[in-house]
């Protein structure tokens, strides 16, 4: 057998592996309604889809501490600022996957940390701003080594 036929079976053999965990992936953590969350937290408002910037990498190749960043474009004033963050992950197996409330001391409205993630997935944050608007941002992530699963499934 040649080095390049070899190559070639192996590639194979590993994308066949690949494609039932995904298609296992998808069956044990299906993409979640986070609509009823979301009613929880805006009270049937509408949700502006701008001024949210949300920084996860693409491609995450552990889920049990993926960097996230999140900035919202907010003068902080007194009268127009804002006062929660809700971030998330549609196929955790807890959606909401934090929450941080603003007080009026804050000078920026900016989150540096570290979240665990299931599988590949949508993350999705809503600004609450005073006034009672709300405001949204959302990025795509592949996580190669899953967190937040039993791994006895």
């Amino acid at each position: 057998m040649s080095r390049r036929l070899f190559l070639q079976v192996a590639g194979g053999l590993a994308a066949g592996a690949a494609l039932p965990a995904a298609a296992q992936a998808n069956r044990i953590l299906p993409v979640q309604d986070i609509a009823p969350l979301i009613e929880k937290i805006t009270g049937g408002r509408p949700i502006d889809k701008r001024d949210v910037t949300v920084e996860l990498p693409s491609l995450a190749e552990n889920g049990n501490s993926v960097p996230l960043r999140i900035r919202v474009a907010s003068p902080m004033s007194a009268t127009d600022r804002v006062t929660d963050l809700h971030v998330f992950a549609e196929r955790n197996p807890r959606p909401l996957i934090a929450a941080y409330h603003f007080g009026p001391a804050m000078a920026r409205a900016q989150v540096d940390t570290r979240i665990r993630l299931a599988v590949e997935q949508r993350v999705f944050v809503i600004a609450s701003l005073s006034g009672g608007r709300f405001l949204s941002g959302e990025t795509h992530v592949v996580v190669t080594s899953a967190a937040c699963i039993d791994e006895g499934i």
